[in-house]
């Protein structure tokens, strides 16, 4: 198929020509974010989310590299390097919230690229790879999390780590073993700090790699639309550059905007007061809770309170919480329905939002004491959670009437613009009436 706009990369200067043939970066670069990548012309704002997720990656792993200048991975000097940090280094305040929120709000985009993805059926094929590199993306993302929450080394971070690695040793016959190993002792001390803070510092390096894949693997089939047609020539797309450069580059506006904020006006509003104390083994908060961004997966883990059989709850929170991430693995196959959009599927779009509401529920019990009615309801909507994606699913994929989907993405274009054309009807009322 060609486009009359995207034209192969031309190097004029002779210079460039010469790297054009040694070594065809621009080239690289031209095809895959430049002019030369046609990309479906009716993309709306959700898909700003997969750019915006890059540059905080980009803010993480610079300020990242430099606060590791000046940290401390030992137990005793750990904290009084953060502190040092804090208070003694040039800007080092800046940059220790910079990463800190940054954390925050690369799980933010991260979440909304996801749900967009389900929304929009991106799972579907042939973009099967997307998905399952992303979410790969997602359990390095998480890992990583986990382990720069223990870096700080303040209450809420040791018993984190405790609590966590604890986890491991659900495990039968192997389990205590594991957890030995990882923390390379009987508790966290100097052995884990040095060895979560060695991954903590690789890690995002191995997530960049993992994007580059990410990326690689959306060039091939392409760009996914709001009405989930695919491109069926020239006439449904645009160059990616200027248009989508120039609408990703007010969504970086944005969301710098927001970043800044939090940074400079609420830096520990996402954070846990506990953690500015030292870590203490002999004294254990009396609510031990993980990062934001845990509060679902933490909530499903607390959810079971009783063995079933054989099996001790601590094992089965561990599965379900772990089976909660890898269950989106199998998504592709889970939901069989041919059409992508949940904007044509409106049985589909009414059991999403219900999703969404799950999801805010669990993070809600998450962050709130292991109690009741926060573990009764952490229970319920722990169980409509695994029910979403294996049971309701599949079944409304199969028995679902999706809407008339649009001949093409540029039929949808233009049926809404002759609707924003003719926004009034006869006498002046509004009209109600699809635009033909």
């Amino acid at each position: 198929m060609s486009f009359p706009w995207a034209q192969h990369y031309t190097p004029k200067h002779p210079f460039m020509r010469y790297m054009d043939e040694k070594l065809p970066l621009p080239r690289f670069v031209y095809n895959a974010v430049g002019a030369g990548y046609p990309v479906p012309r009716n993309l709306n704002y959700f898909w700003n989310f997969g750019v915006l997720a890059g540059a905080a990656l980009m803010i993480q792993i610079v300020s990242g590299i430099v606060l590791a200048m000046h940290y401390n991975a030992s137990a005793v000097g750990a904290f009084d390097s953060v502190e040092h940090i804090m208070r003694d280094v040039n800007a080092g305040w800046f940059l220790r919230y910079a990463h800190a929120n940054g954390a925050s709000m690369f799980f933010i985009v991260v979440y909304l690229h996801i749900f967009r993805g389900l929304f929009y059926g991106s799972y579907k094929p042939p973009r099967e790879m997307i998905w399952l590199l992303g979410v790969v993306i997602f359990l390095l993302m998480m890992a990583t999390a986990f382990m720069g929450y223990v870096l700080p080394w303040g209450q809420m971070s040791f018993w984190g780590a405790k609590v966590i690695t604890g986890l491991f040793s659900a495990i039968p016959l192997v389990g205590t073993t594991i957890q030995q190993w990882l923390l390379g002792g009987f508790a966290p001390d100097d052995a884990a700090l040095n060895r979560f803070f060695s991954l903590h510092y690789l890690l995002p390096f191995v997530i960049l790699g993992t994007i580059i894949l990410h990326i690689w693997a959306l060039h091939i089939p392409g760009s996914s639309n709001p009405t989930g047609v695919d491109v069926k020539g020239p006439q449904d797309t645009v160059p990616f550059h200027p248009y989508y450069t120039a609408k990703d580059g007010f969504g970086l506006g944005i969301f710098l905007i927001v970043f800044t904020g939090l940074a400079f006006f609420a830096p520990n509003a996402l954070g846990h007061a506990v953690n500015y104390v030292p870590a203490n083994p002999l004294s254990t908060p009396s609510h031990i809770v993980p990062e934001w961004y845990f509060w679902p997966f933490y909530a499903i883990l607390r959810a079971f309170t009783s063995d079933f059989f054989w099996i001790p709850a601590k094992l089965l929170g561990v599965l379900a919480m772990f089976g909660s991430i890898l269950l989106l693995f199998f998504l592709p196959w889970l939901d069989t329905s041919p059409v992508r959009s949940g904007h044509y599927r409106p049985v589909f779009k009414k059991f999403f939002w219900v999703l969404v509401v799950d999801v805010l529920v669990l993070g809600y019990c998450g962050g709130s004491a292991a109690e009741e009615p926060y573990v009764m309801i952490s229970q319920l909507a722990t169980a409509y959670y695994f029910a979403h994606f294996l049971i309701i699913l599949p079944l409304v994929s199969m028995l679902e009437r999706p809407l008339p989907l649009p001949n093409s993405i540029t039929e949808s274009v233009l049926h809404g613009e002759a609707r924003e054309s003719a926004p009034f009807g006869a006498g002046g009322t509004l009209s109600l009436a699809p635009a033909e």
